[in-house]
């Protein structure tokens, strides 16, 4: 049976995703005005770009730049199961910049990409980007490392990156506030007038791990000072940012090797 679903998430309203199950559907030659990245998980598709082709194997990706003619169809009328993100110039060049300090988007100059290792971690992007259980952050910086993959990959590295003002310090205070709160990258890093992505980088370098990352631990540790003094558990999920009790129980266990419960026994008598 046929599936077609897509996905939009407003709190990260640059990225549009599709996901197509068991789909023979022909397009004609048509254009986007994103910058588009396709897999398929099943079946065989002839992919065309202008005037080359190329067979689309699971293990590939399909890159395009924005407004080029272009068409991915089924061979021998057979069915197949794809992705499809569509990504706004607009944010594809903030991550340039705070790759390359580029000032206009750079086309990439590939269109068939033959990375085993970046083909599944964009099947995990993905997954992550259509499921309501991640947050802005998470999903943000998933996507930015995938991009950058991507146009590291695929382009050629001729610009200079800018040195900039890194704000790690700031950005390590804006992070631990609010836990509660589901905020993206680009939320935080608006008020210091700073390029997200950059921050992102630089923050990477310095602390080796992502602003998520760093978030996810302090809302950790906020939770085990809750669970000490008794708080519920499905009430400690909510004041520290989780989406319900299973979200907090994943992520608890996976920074403490105990659930929630188990460590609160301990201190709750």
């Amino acid at each position: 049976m046929i599936k077609e679903h897509f996905f939009h998430d407003s709190g990260l309203p640059f990225a549009m995703c599709r996901y197509s199950k068991n789909s023979g559907q022909h397009f004609k030659p048509h254009i986007h005005e994103t910058f588009s990245i396709g897999a398929i998980d099943q079946g065989q598709v002839t992919y065309k770009v202008g005037k080359q082709s190329r067979q689309l194997l699971p293990g590939r990706l399909a890159i395009v730049n924005p407004e080029v003619l272009h068409c991915c169809n089924p061979d021998d009328n057979c069915q197949r199961t794809y992705y499809m993100l569509y990504l706004d110039i607009d944010w594809c060049l903030q991550v340039q910049y705070a790759l390359w300090g580029n000032t206009v988007f750079r086309p990439v100059t590939a269109i068939l990409l033959e990375d085993n290792a970046i083909y599944h971690e964009y099947l995990t992007t993905m997954k992550s980007l259509m499921t309501e259980e991640a947050d802005k952050l998470e999903k943000e910086c998933t996507l930015v490392k995938l991009v950058e993959s991507i146009f590291l990959s695929t382009s050629e590295e001729t610009i200079l990156k800018k040195k900039s003002s890194s704000n790690i310090d700031r950005l390590k205070h804006e992070l631990i506030q609010d836990l509660e709160i589901d905020i993206s990258l680009r939320e935080i890093a608006k008020p210091m007038n700073a390029n997200p992505y950059t921050l992102l980088r630089n923050f990477k370098v310095a602390t080796g791990i992502t602003p998520h990352a760093y978030r996810l631990n302090f809302r950790i540790e906020r939770a085990k000072k809750l669970l000490q003094k008794g708080v519920d558990v499905s009430q400690v999920a909510l004041e520290c940012g989780f989406y319900d009790q299973s979200h907090l129980h994943r992520h608890f266990k996976a920074l403490t090797a105990v659930t929630p419960k188990k460590y609160q026994v301990n201190f709750v008598q």
